[in-house]
């Protein structure tokens, strides 16, 4: 029997999820870890978690939609197009990833996300000294975290803001409307094989979806007034906290 502290806690985590994924990308650092505790095993935690934040994403995609524009050349559609193919790809990695391997895997991944934003205007100065990052670097990119963002979901946002900001010197502020397209659509990929893989815990996923709603409108229109500097300072932290927890869950 689910009990009600077990409801509210699932409900409060999405709205905590929501909000995160629209301001700087990382709400499964409060989704996923929450659904552990729950009692979930990691890998059926994460895929719960992806499912639960999609309507958050969309929501927060909605309300920023008037800031879409083009990446490094490439239309956001062929973006979306990519990334869902990739997010198929990495969902169906995931259902075949024994859950040891999950754990040992993603930290490294957002370790190198929390050290591209840290790097932040210096690491895209510094790559543009030396190449000329065209459309297809981009694409290329994009593809891997679309299966990233299918495989794990947790700090794709983040990454996706590093990966342009390093390849296109784009502003942290300026990427909020097309990274939480990027989500959604990743998201979007995810949920489809994981609904028809079985692996979602409904239970907790309803709860946590509906505050996932929420916390993503309300996420998105505080991002839409927040200062650059602070959206950037909450991604660098968001980032950091996350890798950590994760680095102490897989070898701690």
């Amino acid at each position: 029997m689910i009990d009600a502290p077990s409801l509210t806690l699932a409900g409060g985590a999405g709205v905590l999820g929501g909000a995160m994924n629209a301001l700087a990308g990382g709400g499964s650092f409060a989704t996923m870890p929450t659904l552990i505790a729950l009692g979930l095993p990691s890998t059926q935690a994460n895929a719960t978690s992806n499912v639960a934040v999609q309507p958050g994403a969309i929501a927060s995609a909605w309300t920023y939609r008037a800031g879409l524009a083009p990446i490094g050349g490439v239309a956001v559609r062929t973006l979306s197009v990519v990334t869902f193919l990739g997010g198929l790809v990495g969902s169906l990695l995931l259902v075949w990833t024994p859950a040891r391997a999950f754990d040992v895997i993603v930290p490294w991944l957002l370790l190198a996300a929390t050290v591209a934003i840290a790097l932040g205007r210096h690491a895209a100065d510094w790559v543009a000294s030396r190449f000329r990052a065209g459309p297809r670097a981009v694409m290329a990119g994009q593809a891997l975290l679309g299966v990233y963002g299918g495989y794990f979901g947790g700090g794709v946002g983040m990454m996706l803001t590093a990966m342009w900001g390093v390849l296109t010197g784009a502003h942290p502020a300026v990427l909020a409307a097309p990274r939480t397209l990027m989500l959604a659509v990743a998201n979007s990929a995810a949920t489809i094989i994981f609904v028809v893989s079985g692996v979602i815990a409904w239970r907790y996923c309803l709860p946590m979806l509906a505050g996932s709603i929420l916390g993503g409108w309300l996420g998105a229109l505080v991002g839409s007034r927040a200062p650059a500097w602070a959206i950037r300072g909450w991604t660098l932290l968001v980032t950091a906290v996350t890798t950590a927890v994760f680095f102490w869950r897989a070898y701690g």
